[in-house]
């Protein structure tokens, strides 16, 4: 008996050994797993994208700025903090970049008087994505504005990395330099040493990226006041954005926009994001244009990134009168939806934002398929004006909670024979989406820094929201079910006809714009009223 126990026994053990040898092995291969895949991460995945851009440096991040002694001539002012502190750690230049032969940089080392003139001469432009050379990660710009608001600088809309942004410097241009037009020309050496050239510049990235590599950021140059004087530093004409362990010539210059001058106190301009996917749906863009039109926008600012012939067309005539301003987007290589969210919309919203500061006292932020319908005013301007009479609070903006009229529901039997979703569609969803979600708003452009999609990020100081009551008006949004199929019918609904107050002007205008553009813009008849 004895002699079974002390085999029982000496088995328990035998397994309890083996159960920790075992266990042990298991922490052993977890380590040494997990060790290989750091390892691999260090040494052999490097996520930086395809090619390196023109001058792209392949090494470590850039902890010092090196310029050469013509650089220092280019770039160095007696007024100038960064230039002056950049001046006092000045190495020998440095070793060439290797390049491939297509890579070629396109603007040789300068000499200090020839090399003035040469990056004088690089052409300013305004609306156009344009590389920042010397950085590891893509790094564009687009715009820049000047933003006299609290401290003084100049606020450039462009996109980079999402997280560790690199480190930019912003390079003033004025008037007054010379060019290769007039090489001849001569600036007083009191008058070029006021003007400051180079400064460090802040990335501030947008905040509404949805965490991809790359966001809608911006870059802001500031404006300080010269040293020691209460001169302050003068608005530029353009700018450069430069970067990289060596501040290489830059392939960037943007035009510097000033502010507006508004004459209308009242007036409403309108934001979409970039038309994309061959957009062409022609029926639909002129009965929102219209529309808007109707609810009192006076101006509608839109981004071609990849527009149909037919949409392009028509959005051209439209240009002509003065009623859209259509801006190229064509051209940021960064992959939609991997690399940065639907073609990089936050940068264009608040690209929008500054490009109508001070030129219109209200700005609309929606989308194509979307309507703010007023349910008593006759237009939102007038709703507007309800909204800030004397005795209400100072906002920032107005928000307007989401209705989404679902395609899918079935035509409303009594309304007019049309093709005008605002008209035949009117079964919405009854429970509305609460203010912040899915919502959209318009705001007062000079009360607001940041611009989101449903709702303003940031705000200058003691700015805020009001949030519209439904009876005043809503956000009619006519889409499919948002997650797909067709389980967005089976929701509670209400049937609200409430953009009929606008049906019979809307068919005129719509009917008569097809009439006009169907030969020009090469338009097929127009399409089938009677869907009943």
């Amino acid at each position: 008996m004895r002699s079974r126990s002390k085999k029982r026994g000496r088995s328990a053990t035998s397994r309890l050994r083996e159960r920790a040898n075992l266990s042990f092995c298991i922490v052993v291969i977890f380590f040494a797993v997990f060790g290989i895949i750091v390892l691999t991460e260090i040494f052999f995945i490097d996520e930086r994208p395809g090619p390196a851009p023109i001058g792209a440096h392949r090494g470590p991040d850039y902890e010092e700025i090196v310029l050469s002694d013509d650089y220092l001539q280019l770039y160095k002012g007696p007024d100038n903090e960064a230039a002056s502190h950049l001046a006092g750690r000045v190495l020998a230049p440095a070793a060439p970049f290797v390049v491939r032969p297509e890579e070629a940089n396109p603007f040789p080392p300068p000499l200090p008087d020839a090399g003035y003139i040469k990056f004088s001469n690089l052409t300013a432009r305004d609306a156009k994505w344009q590389p920042v050379r010397g950085t590891r990660f893509k790094f564009y710009v687009y715009s820049a504005f000047y933003d006299k608001r609290a401290s003084r600088m100049i606020r450039i809309i462009g996109a980079t990395r999402t997280r560790s942004p690199e480190r930019v410097w912003c390079r003033f241009w004025y008037d007054e330099e010379p060019t290769t037009a007039n090489a001849n020309a001569t600036v007083s050496p009191e008058r070029r040493s006021s003007r400051p050239q180079l400064v460090i510049a802040k990335v501030r990235v947008i905040r509404e990226n949805w965490n991809l590599k790359y966001s809608a950021c911006f870059v802001i140059c500031p404006l300080p006041r010269s040293n020691g004087t209460d001169e302050a530093w003068p608005v530029p004409n353009s700018v450069s954005v430069l970067a990289g362990r060596v501040l290489l010539p830059p392939a960037n210059r943007l035009l510097v926009n000033r502010p507006g001058n508004m004459t209308n106190k009242g007036e409403l301009a309108v934001c979409v994001k970039p038309l994309h996917f061959f957009y062409n749906q022609v029926w639909s863009l002129l009965e929102w244009l219209e529309f808007q039109s109707i609810l009192g926008a006076v101006h509608v600012t839109m981004y071609n990134h990849t527009a149909g012939g037919a949409a392009s067309c028509v959005l051209r005539e439209y240009v002509a009168q003065g009623f859209v301003t259509l801006l190229d987007w064509g051209n940021l290589p960064m992959l939609s939806q991997r690399e940065i969210r639907t073609e990089g919309l936050f940068a264009a919203l608040n690209d929008c934002l500054y490009r109508n500061m001070y030129t219109h006292a209200y700005l609309a932020i929606i989308d194509l398929d979307e309507f703010i319908v007023p349910r008593r005013n006759d237009s939102l301007p007038a709703l507007l004006g309800w909204l800030t009479r004397p005795g209400t609070r100072a906002a920032g903006s107005f928000s307007f909670q989401n209705a989404f009229f679902y395609l899918q529901w079935p035509d409303d039997e009594k309304a007019e024979p049309t093709e005008l979703t605002t008209q035949r569609k009117t079964r919405r969803r009854a429970k509305l989406h609460p203010h912040k979600q899915r919502s959209k708003y318009i705001c007062k452009p000079e009360l607001v820094v940041e611009a989101g999609n449903h709702f303003v990020w940031e705000y200058v100081p003691g700015r805020g929201t009001l949030n519209v009551p439904a009876d005043a008006a809503i956000l009619h949004h006519y889409r499919v079910c948002e997650f797909g199929g067709d389980d967005c019918v089976k929701a509670a609904s209400v049937v609200d006809r409430s953009a009929w107050r606008f049906g019979v002007q809307l068919r005129e205008r719509v009917d008569q714009r097809w009439r006009d553009l169907r030969t020009k813009c090469d338009l097929p008849s127009a399409p089938v009223k009677n869907r009943r």
